[in-house]
C-alpha cells in the first residue's frame, strides 16, 4: 500500500492537532505534514471560513491526505456566537469539500466530527452506536451534526471520507476549559499556593466515557494508514464503552493532591441541559481496524495532573 505523500492537518495547533502532526511525521518521515491553523502557530496559516484561501491551500499543496480537525469546539461558545461557530464548522467544511472535488480528488479525507451529535439519542443512558439518531442538544452539536451529514453525503459523489465521532478524550496538555483538566489545573494551583484550597466544579453526578488521548491519535493513525481500504462514508465511533461518574475521579485526583482541598459549586460551570449518561459503543472500530482503547485511565489521570503541576 502506497504510503502518504503530503498530508494536510487542519487545526494543527490544537490539543490533538499537535499531537497527530507529531505521530505522523514520525511514522511517515518521508512524507510532508502540513499543519494549517487560523493563527499560523503551526507554521502555515489559514482560515477554513475563508473560500478562496481554503482553495488555494488545496491547490498548492495537492494533498493524498488531509485530517480535518478545526473546529469550534466550546459549548458555551457556541452559545455566545452561533454565527461563528455555524460559519467555522458548518461552511468551512463545506470549502474543504469543494476544494477537494476541484483540486485534490483523490485525497482521503478525516473527519473529526463529535459524540455531541447524539445529543438526545443518550438521554436512555445505553451505550450509542453509529447507526443512532442525530439529536444534536446545543448549537456547537447541531454544527457538527450538519457538517457530519454533509460529508457523509459528499461521499455519495466521491468524495473519499472517513467519519470518526469521538467521546470525550483527554490527557496533558488538555486545555483546562474541559473538565479533567480544570480539576487537574485548580489543584496544581492549589498545591503551589496561587488559588485558596477550594476547587470549583459543576455537574459531578454526570457520567461520561474517556479515552486519552494518545488512544484517539492510534486510531486516527490507523485510519490513515488502512483508509485506501475503508469505504467511502465510513463512521466510527471512538470510545472506551466504560462510563465513569464525574464526582469519582475528581475524588481520585484530590486523593493524590498534596493538600487538604474542598469542594464548591459553580453554577457557571453547570449546563444548561443536563445529560446524566453518555457513553459510547467502538465495536466497529474494533471490528474493522483492531482498535481498542489501552491506556489505562489512572494512568491519563496521573500524567495529565502532573502535567499542570509542571506548568
Amino acid at each position: 500500500m502506497k504510503s502518504p505523500a503530503r498530508i494536510l492537518i487542519t487545526g494543527a495547533s490544537g490539543f490533538v492537532g499537535r499531537r497527530i502532526i507529531a505521530a505522523l511525521a514520525a511514522s511517515y518521515p518521508e512524507a510532508r505534514v502540513i499543519g494549517l491553523d487560523r493563527m499560523g502557530e503551526t507554521g502555515t496559516r489559514l482560515d477554513i471560513t475563508d473560500k478562496e484561501s481554503v482553495e488555494a491551500a488545496i491547490e498548492q499543496h495537492q494533498p493524498d491526505h488531509l485530517v480535518h480537525l478545526a473546529a469550534i469546539s466550546s459549548v458555551p461558545q457556541s452559545f455566545s456566537d452561533p454565527e461563528l461557530t455555524w460559519r467555522t464548522n458548518v461552511f468551512g467544511t463545506l470549502n474543504l469539500i469543494m476544494a477537494l472535488q476541484a483540486h485534490a480528488p483523490d485525497c482521503r479525507m478525516l473527519f473529526v466530527s463529535s459524540a455531541e451529535v447524539y445529543g438526545r439519542s443518550t438521554f436512555n443512558g445505553t451505550s450509542v452506536k453509529e447507526d443512532a439518531l442525530l439529536q444534536p442538544n446545543n448549537p456547537y452539536a447541531a454544527s457538527k451534526a450538519a457538517a457530519d451529514i454533509m460529508v457523509r453525503e459528499s461521499s455519495n459523489r466521491g468524495l473519499k471520507a472517513t467519519i470518526v465521532r469521538p467521546f470525550n478524550h483527554t490527557g496533558p496538555g488538555q486545555s483546562d476549559a474541559f473538565v479533567i483538566p480544570a480539576f487537574c489545573s485548580q489543584i496544581a494551583r492549589i498545591e503551589k499556593g496561587l488559588q485558596p484550597p477550594q476547587i470549583e466544579v459543576g455537574q459531578l453526578d454526570d457520567e461520561r466515557d474517556f479515552c486519552d488521548v494518545r488512544d484517539i491519535i492510534d486510531l486516527y493513525m490507523l485510519i490513515i494508514g488502512e483508509s485506501a481500504h475503508l469505504s467511502p462514508g465510513l463512521t466510527l465511533n471512538a470510545a472506551s464503552g466504560v462510563p465513569r461518574r464525574i464526582g469519582d475521579i475528581l475524588e481520585t485526583l484530590l486523593s493524590k493532591a498534596s493538600v487538604p482541598i474542598t469542594v464548591k459549586q459553580d453554577p457557571a460551570r453547570l449546563r444548561a441541559v443536563r445529560v446524566p449518561r453518555i457513553l459510547g459503543n467502538a465495536d466497529l472500530a474494533r471490528q474493522t481496524l483492531g482498535w481498542s482503547p489501552v491506556i489505562p485511565f489512572e494512568q491519563t489521570l496521573q500524567e495529565t495532573l502532573d502535567y499542570w503541576r509542571s506548568v
